[in-house]
């Protein structure tokens, strides 16, 4: 991600636009922020762990003119939402794109094992936080006279797994929402769309597979997967950057999968 300057001037596919990016301190949410920026786009870039956004992004935000500013807040709870919409009207003028990445997964366990804890936790930042995060969105994107909605889902969606029955079912939920908002919305020239990525990284995979990431074990994986490995971070920052641009004006409802192929498996 070298060359990145924070104040340069706007270019590229999302020039003029402002964006909230959640879970942005890691992962999907990072390569995101790093490569709206690149596009052009001006960013709030949220999450929970504030060590996180300062040690990403302390360079960036401090400068003068910076085209990103970061945020702590809690994607569950409807205060942070509101103020965090505010502020970010207040400081850049306007908001085009909400970009609802933060997430989170219960461990492999089947349902018996699993704790109400673990599953309350699993729906209201999967499921909860986009319902009260819309809430909070909607007056200020009528303000523009529209603008993007954009969800990072899973391929587990569509293709729940032995152990994973409740995230897979928050990501339908998601799925789910994702294409109702679309419905509801349109006509006020919201569009919503979804993301669907693989898992990132050996990292995750024994937390989704329940399988310690051996090498037998990566390679069976893989073997199910057309195109041979997991998901990069750059992937879905290049799928949300398309869709969150003009060039994807005619695209809403959809649940695009970022998987290499995995779901025909």
């Amino acid at each position: 991600m070298g060359g990145l300057s924070a104040d340069a001037a706007p270019v590229g596919r999302l020039a003029g636009k402002v964006a909230i990016i959640t879970g942005a301190a890691s992962g999907f949410g990072l390569a995101t922020v790093h490569k709206y920026i690149q596009e052009g786009a001006k960013v709030v870039a949220v999450d929970l762990n504030e060590q996180g956004l300062v040690h990403q992004f302390h360079d960036l935000s401090s400068s003068k003119g910076a085209n990103i500013v970061t945020r702590v807040g809690n994607v569950t709870s409807a205060a942070d939402w509101a103020a965090l919409t505010k502020a970010t009207v207040e400081h850049f003028g306007q908001l085009d794109i909400l970009v609802n990445n933060a997430g989170t997964n219960h461990p492999n366990k089947r349902t018996e094992d699993l704790t109400e804890a673990e599953f309350d936790s699993t729906f209201n930042v999967n499921v909860k936080s986009i319902y009260l995060a819309v809430n909070a969105a909607l007056p200020y994107l009528r303000q523009r006279g529209g603008g993007l909605i954009l969800n990072v889902s899973s391929v587990s969606a569509g293709k729940p797994r032995p152990g994973l029955v409740w995230y897979a079912a928050s990501k339908a939920a998601v799925n789910n929402v994702t294409k109702g908002l679309a419905a509801d919305y349109g006509k006020e020239n919201i569009r919503i769309n979804a993301v669907c990525p693989l898992l990132s990284g050996t990292g995750l995979f024994e937390a989704f597979t329940g399988l310690p990431p051996t090498e037998e074990n990566m390679s069976r994986f893989l073997s199910n997967i057309p195109l041979g490995r997991l998901t990069a971070t750059q992937d879905v920052a290049n799928a949300l950057a398309f869709l969150g641009s003009d060039e994807a004006a005619f695209i809403t409802a959809e649940t695009i999968k970022v998987d290499g192929g995995r779901a025909v498996g």
